[in-house]
């Protein structure tokens, strides 16, 4: 198995000599007029950024000439690496793990819960996962913000502890330190605030050079596709996945992407405790939502073949199987939770513990009908009115709240057969929810094309 050279150290410092030569504003002078730019002036300009040495002003520059003059494959590449090299790239050789270090990382999306079984799933196949998440953004739920729903639940652990839980349990699931790709937090700021967010170049090297930081040596990327994805058309999403690929290989990390289906809500629930209750009822097999169970499993076993831990498809999705089935994925979740400081028995009374809203009642369509489609998009952003997510990075989480038992496309509803049920703490958020369910999801006399759950596989 061929490893990523993994340290704790700064890049700056070793190309100090060539970097005196240069002037940020020449770098953006360069990019602007259509050239591309060396990997030595991608470093430069990364580790000024790092160094608060070039200004917002010039970092709003070059991201707007990379918007309108793209940058290709070695550029990618070095702006990548730049960004993961500007703070601490994990290393795990000293831990002498017996098996690969892997990840997923998914574009978002409502009701994706994937993580919190996909982690547990490939340590209880071999693989060990340290996880590094995000918390909620806009429209898409956060994998931290569900687990901060677990009283107690550590997600900045010091490195020491992190290291030691990924060595005793195999996956941790933590957030963002401020040591980790500490350029790419600065340069995204500004990207938010100047409309080049949705620049691929960019977006790109922003999710890699997070992931990369973790010392991976296999990384599958789950790219949503459909009305709920980051990613407004399939073309943009599958070109988002082909840049992710060719530029992760092209940094030495084997990685795979899947496109998946985001034109519904991937779980049955859409929250942050209710989609927690969901993760461990797939665990432990109480329910397995047949459209999460599909995504979660090609995601895992791309992990696993990507990893070496299994021959071919066949042999992955049997070990996978094997782990739900005879309850050690399960109890490598419990182990988790209990390493991070959360309850010692959250599997078996997990309902002890997580939050529940006040006001839970279905919400009806006001005709009979089949679900044709549904805008995903705003059913998530219910949840956030519901105060489920933030409108701003201030705003404080009501855990408890959510939708569960979502209807599905092709599904017909009625009088009897609800739309979802609603968990509000009021019975106006209630109301406002039911109105913007109601509104988000089309009904018709005829079934709707039926759309695949993952539209494509990219190596």
């Amino acid at each position: 198995m061929v490893r990523l050279p993994l340290f704790y150290t700064y890049w700056g410092e070793n190309l100090a000599s060539v970097q005196k030569s240069f002037l940020a504003q020449e770098i953006i002078r360069k990019k602007r007029d259509g050239h591309a730019l060396s990997e030595d002036e991608i470093r430069f300009f990364i580790n000024g950024v790092r160094d608060s040495q070039v200004s917002e002003g010039q970092i709003a520059a070059l991201a707007m000439t990379i918007y309108f003059n793209d940058m290709d494959r070695e550029e990618r590449v070095a702006l990548t690496m730049a960004m993961r090299d500007s703070g601490t790239v994990l290393n795990w050789q000293s831990l002498d793990l017996q098996g690969p270090i892997v990840d997923k990382h998914s574009t978002g999306g409502v009701g994706d819960v994937t993580s919190l079984m996909l982690g547990p799933m490939v340590a209880a196949c071999g693989g060990y996962v340290p996880m590094i998440s995000g918390r909620g953004l806009g429209h898409t739920g956060g994998t931290l913000d569900k687990l901060e729903s677990i009283p107690g639940f550590d997600i900045f652990p010091d490195d020491s502890r992190f290291r030691q839980i990924i060595k005793d349990v195999g996956v941790a699931i933590i957030g963002q330190t401020n040591s980790l790709a500490p350029a790419d937090k600065r340069f995204y700021a500004t990207r938010d605030i100047t409309a080049t967010v949705d620049s691929i170049p960019l977006i790109t090297a922003s999710i890699l050079a997070k992931k990369l930081a973790e010392g991976l040596d296999a990384l599958v990327m789950d790219v949503k596709v459909g009305s709920g994805a980051f990613m407004p058309t399939y073309a943009l999403s599958q070109e988002l996945a082909q840049a992710i690929v060719d530029v992760a290989n092209g940094a030495g990390c084997k990685t795979t992407a899947l496109l998946t289906d985001m034109n519904q809500v991937l779980a049955s629930s859409a929250g942050n405790a209710v989609e927690v209750r969901e993760a461990v009822r797939f665990l432990t097999g109480d329910y397995r939502s047949p459209r999460l169970y599909d995504v979660t499993m090609a995601l895992c076993v791309e992990m696993l073949l990507s990893g070496g831990l299994a021959t071919d498809d066949a042999d992955a999705r049997r070990k996978l199987q094997a782990v739900l089935d005879n309850g050690k994925a399960a109890e490598i979740f419990g182990r988790m939770i209990a390493a991070q400081k959360g309850p010692t028995d959250f599997i078996e009374h997990y309902d002890r513990y997580l939050p529940q809203a006040t006001l839970s009642k279905m919400v009806y369509s006001e005709k009979a009908g089949i679900v044709t489609s549904m805008d995903t998009r705003a059913l998530g952003m219910s949840v956030v009115a519901l105060g489920g997510g933030r409108r701003r990075a201030s705003d404080a989480i009501d855990y408890s709240v959510g939708l569960t038992q979502m209807s599905r496309i092709g599904q017909q509803v009625d009088t009897q057969h609800p739309l979802a049920m609603i968990h509000a703490n009021s019975e106006e958020a209630w109301q406002q929810a039911a109105d913007a369910v109601r509104a988000a999801i089309v009904l018709s006399d005829t079934a709707p094309e039926t759309l695949p759950v993952i539209y494509r596989r990219i190596g």
